[in-house]
């Protein structure tokens, strides 16, 4: 996967992915092939996988890693390759086990034969699930030579295909000082504002730019749109629990509601625990962003949420970044509170099925392919089924 375009820190142009396949033989004799994919933002993990995690589980007893009815248990799949892990140290380890666990799961639910959404709901959530799921389109990355009519065109074109919400980029281009990003983003930000509908909101997403005093001058120049923004994202360093807690001071002082977002760069239960402890946000309107393919995968975003309900979260604050279909299951079958969506960019990694409409911000339609549903996105399942097992 690469893509020419940046967003405050980063260029994609040369950002790579992996993607695996976990073929299981059930009791039956059946075989399921299980696929994952990191999600989008980091690089390929391949080594990590190769080196540590694949022979993990290649060696183990398959007994060990089968539940009490003798179908995959992701569980002991993931204790078995965390086996000699020390505790901290997340990086790309959390992306290599969360890659290999999204296959971990697909084969599992294409061994019950039933989509992730359901095995999530019957088995982690009493039976209860949604039947539509609430998604905003994620885009509005700076690209050479696009401009301000440019932004406007591509927000459009969300709006066209069903959505309400929308994201863009806001910190200015790598390497661009403070002053020249503030000038470049008022006119962008207001110029998708001028085009958007009463109803719609625009989220504005820093990618963790920002130092203390650059955050809260952000801050003061979004809150002059007041309800038009659906959030300020990840002002500064996702690790940085005081900045975001003195940016939500500051908000707060100011007697604005502007809502924050972040979360997406946490890759632990212990680093997401820490964020609601000293990070200042408030569990009454702002949203936590947990991606399970960059955070050790689905066992570990149970912890996850455990965490959050202990501390008095609703799941509902839950919005995944990642816009991929793992993570639609997940908000579906867990009922978080929505999914973001790439409609353009990180293709083919990003997108859902292909027969699944947006309509009104919501998918209001969710599959019943067994498993994650990769066979449903014909370009992404193109390169699944080629891959050499």
């Amino acid at each position: 996967m690469n893509s020419k375009i940046k967003n405050a820190y980063i260029d994609f142009s040369k950002m790579t992915t992996t993607v695996v396949a976990v073929k299981c033989e059930l009791a039956s004799g059946r075989e399921v092939i299980g696929y994952g994919f990191n999600s989008n933002g980091r690089y390929s993990a391949k080594s990590l996988m190769d080196e540590r995690f694949i022979p993990r589980l290649l060696e183990a007893d398959a007994a060990k890693l089968q539940d009490e009815s003798g179908l995959l248990c992701p569980f002991k799949c993931w204790s078995t390759m965390m086996t000699n892990e020390k505790p901290g140290g997340h990086g790309e380890r959390s992306v290599a086990v969360g890659t290999l666990d999204m296959a971990l799961w697909d084969a599992l639910a294409k061994g019950l034969e039933q989509p992730l959404w359901k095995v999530l709901s019957e088995r982690y959530n009493g039976a209860e699930s949604d039947d539509s799921v609430a998604v905003y389109a994620a885009g509005g990355y700076y690209h050479a030579g696009k401009g301000v009519t440019g932004l406007q065109d591509e927000m459009r074109s969300y709006l066209d295909r069903g959505y309400v919400n929308v994201k863009m980029k806001i910190g200015g281009e790598p390497g661009q000082d403070i002053e020249s990003a503030l000038a470049l983003d008022a006119s962008r930000i207001e110029g998708v504002l001028s085009m958007l509908p009463a109803e719609s909101k625009l989220a504005v997403d820093a990618n963790g730019r920002f130092d203390v005093k650059s955050a809260i001058r952000y801050a003061d120049l979004i809150m002059t749109y007041g309800d038009r923004i659906m959030w300020y994202e990840e002002a500064g360093d996702p690790l940085d629990y005081a900045l975001q807690a003195e940016v939500s001071a500051h908000l707060e002082a100011a007697g604005s509601e502007l809502p924050m977002a972040t979360g997406e760069n946490l890759f632990s239960a212990v680093d997401s625990r820490n964020l609601l402890r000293y990070g200042g946000m408030d569990q009454e309107i702002d949203t936590l962003q947990f991606d399970c393919a960059l955070s050790y995968g689905l066992p570990e975003y149970m912890r996850t949420l455990e965490f959050m309900k202990e501390l008095g979260w609703s799941r509902r604050r839950v919005v995944p970044h990642g816009g991929h279909q793992m993570s639609l299951n997940m908000a579906a079958g867990l009922q978080l509170g929505g999914n973001e969506s790439y409609p353009d960019v990180f293709q083919p990694y990003s997108g859902f099925a292909d027969d699944t409409p947006v309509e009104n911000g919501r998918v209001r339609v969710l599959h019943d392919t067994p498993g994650v549903g990769f066979e449903a996105n014909s370009s992404l399942y193109a390169v699944m089924r080629g891959i050499d097992i």
